[in-house]
């Protein structure tokens, strides 16, 4: 399958076997991690890497795979140009992509909540650099989608579960936390999960809602596999007979007002919030699930310690999925 040049976004966006050809060839990468025929397929070429947010496994796996590509991955953040915003002048979108694109033989891009001033911000401007610049745009996670979490989501899942995970049920429950997240992560979490054949459960409290768009596809994703979807506002139902538990705070659709992210704000109305903790009693009902979660974890309140550093937890293992799905992506669509 020829996915050269090919930006992702979204996981959506790309057809079903693409996915599994990343997979694929990631699971070949973590088999034979330094194997000659990886080292050097990107020699020489460089990947722009542009933070407007931090991050410690995005920068350090993104740095790691090109390494081990044998190309070489450059860190750029917003403070290091002047760009123009709603609020200032600077450079255009329309110039810097089409800069960028004659330096590197790819561009990514993270940008979160407090970055923007309204939800769907972050997803237009990724859009935005990929209309201009002519090598692949990656999402390395903004307000939307996280499309190569999902993925490392996928390969751990799968690891542990094994390659079919058509009927396994699937629960997403919202849980306390005072980071105030976005939606990205868990958004496409439901996306991977639903285009497998998943039944999806998602349990949150009322006026925690995802994005709509979202929903539909999750909801259409599970149709045409055949699988259940369903929201619940059950703090516990969800967990009975699940395989996979996947517990993290979110925000509200009320996040932004006035052309801010009102984080404070989002975090005294999550920690108002008691008994969405996943616990080691909770997943006893599961059909011994595992435990999955994009890190960082904030314990004790979206998990307890026991379930988060338990047997059954797979965060380390998806973690480590980041550096070989992302290898996998990059070999695919800059070599």
């Amino acid at each position: 399958m020829d996915l050269k040049g090919r930006d992702l976004i979204c996981t959506q966006e790309w057809s079903k076997e693409a996915l599994d050809e990343v997979l694929r060839l990631a699971k070949a990468m973590k088999a034979d991690r330094f194997g000659e025929r990886w080292t050097s397929l990107l020699m020489h070429k460089t990947f722009l890497m542009f933070f407007y947010n931090p991050s410690v496994r995005t920068r350090l796996s993104f740095e790691a795979a090109m390494t081990e590509l044998g190309g070489h991955a450059q860190y750029l953040t917003e403070s290091a140009g002047r760009f123009k915003t709603a609020t200032k002048a600077g450079e255009t979108v329309e110039d810097a992509a089409q800069v960028m694109a004659r330096y590197a033989a790819g561009i990514g891009i993270r940008i979160l909540e407090d970055k923007v001033p309204y939800y769907g911000a972050g997803d237009e401007m990724i859009r935005e650099y990929a209309k201009w610049a002519d090598v692949p745009v990656i999402s390395m996670a903004h307000d939307k989608y996280h499309p190569c979490q999902g993925l490392a989501d996928m390969m751990g899942w799968q690891e542990w579960l094994g390659e079919d995970l058509k009927g396994k049920n699937f629960l997403l429950t919202w849980a306390s936390g005072a980071l105030a997240r976005s939606w990205s992560s868990v958004q496409e979490a439901l996306l991977v999960a639903s285009r497998y054949g998943m039944n999806v459960t998602i349990a949150r409290p009322e006026g925690y809602d995802l994005d709509p768009k979202v929903i539909e596809w999750t909801r259409s994703n599970c149709e045409l596999n055949g699988a259940s979807f369903r929201e619940i506002d059950d703090s516990e139902a969800g967990y009975e007979g699940a395989h996979v538990v996947y517990s993290r705070n979110w925000v509200t659709p009320e996040a932004y007002k006035d052309g801010a992210f009102n984080k404070q704000g989002e975090i005294e109305k999550a920690m108002a919030y008691t008994g969405w903790t996943t616990t080691a009693a909770r997943m006893a009902m599961t059909d011994n699930a595992i435990f999955t979660h994009p890190m960082p974890v904030d314990r004790g309140t979206e998990v307890a310690d026991e379930v988060a550093s338990g047997p059954r937890s797979c965060i380390y293992d998806v973690a480590e999925n980041r550096l070989h799905v992302q290898k996998a992506i990059m070999a695919l669509t800059l070599a």
